[in-house]
């Protein structure tokens, strides 16, 4: 492997480890954010009636995809990608987010 692509691979690691913690951040805040559970049950179901769908972000893919790597599926998320269309994330169409996000969770549920 040239000295460029394990650049490359590094750099793309780091951004896959930026975007775990992220998530792990993210929950951590949602778990103690320190309002009430009364407080939580209004926003939950206050949220439930409004809930807008949420945008699924190539951070949010590149976590799933690269904790189902890690836990030895490396070949199925190869395959998922090109299902997709594409050798890497980068170059999947991001209206394909939420697709190849569904698809990518059941790899390695027994399904």
């Amino acid at each position: 492997m040239s000295k460029m692509a394990e650049m490359a691979q590094t750099i793309e690691d780091l951004r896959t480890a930026a975007a775990s913690i992220n998530a792990a951040a993210d929950w951590l805040y949602q778990q103690f954010s320190g309002e009430d559970d009364s407080k939580q049950q209004k926003s939950k179901s206050a949220a439930k009636k409004e809930e807008p769908k949420p945008e699924v972000k190539l951070e949010d893919v590149r976590a799933v995809l690269a904790e189902k790597s890690r836990a030895g599926h490396t070949a199925a998320v190869r395959a998922l990608l090109q299902k997709y269309g594409a050798a890497k994330l980068s170059e999947i169409d991001p209206a394909n987010y939420e697709a190849l996000l569904q698809d990518a969770e059941v790899i390695g549920n027994g399904s």
